[in-house]
């Protein structure tokens, strides 16, 4: 296969990606494909290639991309960042599922850049997932590894596999909350929500 040098993704993940487009070959072939037509000569390295972008997190450790920035601080108030932006594959269908994450804690003399917690999103999205144990998932990881006061994380997602699927409804979507800590509190959480919402 021709490829452009300056593909390095390929080249650093060449043994993967060469060996996926093989079973995507015959997949295609038991689907009754013809793919060695001009449309799908290069779909199985195509779909290859993005399996293994878009399976990243595996590679990833969400701890540590917290430790990299983690800053003192005295302060006593909530941290939001909110409407992450995520994609990620379900692993009961490997269909696409994705929306957006918005996640609160209470500083317990330390946090985090703002920009790691998006980077631990994608770290956790991008593998086979299912939305309830992404949501939870975040949770721990920023209770364990900064040490807050409290987690809390709201996710709202549309999957594909109940979109395109099964009970083909369009407009349906799923929204998951996973709390640690202070946010035990009820008026905690309805604080962050109400945040949310201006």
């Amino acid at each position: 296969m021709s490829l452009d040098n300056k593909d390095t993704f390929y080249y650093e993940h060449k043994e993967r990606i060469d060996a996926i487009a093989t079973h995507y070959r015959a997949i295609l072939e038991l689907l009754g494909e013809d793919t060695g037509r001009e449309g799908l000569k290069r779909t199985p390295f195509r779909a290859a290639k993005a399996l293994v972008e878009v399976t990243q997190g595996y590679e990833q450790n969400p701890s540590d991309l917290i430790r990299s920035a983690m800053f003192d601080y005295s302060g006593r108030s909530m941290v939001i960042v909110k409407d992450i932006e995520f994609y990620s594959l379900c692993e009961h269908h490997i269909l696409p599922f994705f929306g957006k994450v918005s996640v609160g804690y209470m500083p317990e003399g330390k946090i985090v850049g703002l920009s790691k917690i998006a980077r631990v999103v994608n770290a956790l999205a991008k593998r086979l997932q299912v939305q309830e144990r992404l949501t939870s998932e975040l949770c721990e990881v920023l209770t364990a590894t900064l040490g807050a006061k409290g987690v809390i994380v709201l996710c709202e997602a549309g999957h594909l596999c109940m979109k395109m699927r099964g009970v083909e409804k369009q407009d349906s979507m799923t929204s998951t909350l996973e709390y640690s800590g202070v946010f035990d509190d009820e008026k905690l959480r309805s604080e962050f929500m109400e945040m949310l919402n201006r």
